[in-house]
């Protein structure tokens, strides 16, 4: 197989967005390794009352309607998730099927936030928040 050298813009199927510079060796649609720059940026979810968070965009936008009740199912491993709250209409309160910290994560006010990494051994795993209530 001949190698590759990209530079510029990379876009995929499912909302990846980034800038690829230098060689890039591997599977284009499966495992990338070589040296990436530039920022990345993914599709977003914006999920307006109880329901689940999908494991498909970047970024999930909460707009509760109430004491929201809300899931992630379990992702693939290395994935990062972020979720924040846009609009308050009241609690809303997440439940991954696996979660490395705790049980839930409860969003409480207008830009509460969490960015969560997925392991295959512990499921998710909190890397950041900013106000929201762990439990």
């Amino acid at each position: 197989m001949a190698n590759t050298t990209f530079s510029g813009p990379v876009n995929s199927t499912n909302g990846f967005v980034g800038a690829v510079t230098g060689n890039v060796t591997g599977n284009v649609t499966g495992n990338v390794t070589g040296d990436l720059t530039g920022a990345v940026t993914g599709s977003i979810q914006a999920l307006s009352g109880a329901g689940a968070v999908d494991v498909t965009s970047l970024i999930t936008e909460v707009t509760t309607t109430a004491a929201d009740a809300l899931t992630l199912a379990d992702g693939t491993a290395g994935q990062i998730k972020i979720i924040t709250m846009v609009a308050d209409g009241g609690d809303g309160t997440l439940r991954p099927a696996t979660f490395a910290n705790g049980t839930t994560i409860t969003f409480n006010d207008v830009g509460d936030s969490v960015m969560l990494a997925y392991n295959s051994t512990v499921g998710w795993a909190l890397v950041a928040n900013t106000g929201t209530t762990i439990a």
